[in-house]
């Protein structure tokens, strides 16, 4: 056999033989192998690529908030600015 190595036009000899065949494994010794696992693959995220995940599966709700207002609701605390309520309102006719 004659192969070039890509260096201008040297060529070399080789010469590849067989395995002896006492070597090569027989039909039943192949069979015989254990089965072969398939490979899995895995992925990780950067540091980023974590946080819009998060950003992407979270809520925008703020509970700290939420909890917040409820219980100044339940204790009769929470007050609203009838002109805050009013500029609501108008902003929303707006739109």
């Amino acid at each position: 056999m004659t192969y070039s190595n890509g260096i201008g036009d040297w060529k070399g000899l080789s010469s590849v033989a067989p395995a002896p065949s006492e070597n090569r494994p027989t039909e039943n010794q192949k069979a015989a192998a254990p089965p072969v696992r398939p490979q899995t693959d895995a992925a990780t995220l950067s540091p980023t690529g974590n946080l819009i995940s998060q950003a992407l599966n979270g809520s925008d709700v703020r509970t700290d908030k939420v909890d917040q207002i409820r219980q100044s609701i339940a204790s009769g605390t929470y007050n609203v600015s009838s002109a805050d309520v009013a500029d609501k309102m108008l902003q929303s006719l707006a739109d």
